[in-house]
């Protein structure tokens, strides 16, 4: 198996974008997008996976692990996917999309390394629960090394 490795920085300049797959991610994504049309700038999609989180790929079937690179293709497929129809709203936007063997906070630190912008989800959880420490949006911004912005969803 592929062991996790530090992921290269985003192009300079660039918005990187967290997902994970949630309706929370995809209004950071869209957020992404629109403020990337505003200041010409690209957008890197990220996705941070590991087989516990992967989609089953194509050739998965009881008793049978496909290889690793088939589960990285079977999160970029799920990746276009759920970027497709926020990719369409601003075709003007440079989008790139970047599957990450690798845990999130580490992996959206250090792409973001050079980054003018990463941009987050928020699950939302208010109360108790959303102060809990070891959230990735949260343990973003204190570890960070450009500005973040977390995206909490329309109510």
């Amino acid at each position: 198996m592929a062991e996790e490795s530090e992921p290269a920085p985003a192009t300079p300049g660039s918005i990187v974008v967290g997902h994970d797959g949630s309706a929370d991610a995809q209004a950071a994504l869209e957020m992404a997008m629109e403020m990337a049309g505003k200041l010409g700038r690209p957008v890197l999609m990220v996705r941070a996976w590991s087989i516990v989180t992967a989609p089953r790929p194509a050739a998965w079937s009881a008793g049978y692990v496909p290889p690793f690179d088939e589960f990285a293709a079977a999160v970029k497929e799920e990746m276009l996917r759920h970027a497709g129809p926020v990719a369409q709203k601003f075709p003007d936007v440079e989008i790139s999309y970047l599957p990450v063997h690798a845990a999130p906070l580490k992996a959206l630190v250090a792409i973001s390394r050079d980054a003018y912008l990463l941009v987050l989800g928020t699950r939302g959880r208010g109360g108790l629960q959303g102060m809990r420490l070891g959230s990735v949006s949260g343990q973003c911004m204190r570890h960070g090394q450009c500005p973040v912005l977390v995206v909490r969803p329309q109510t």
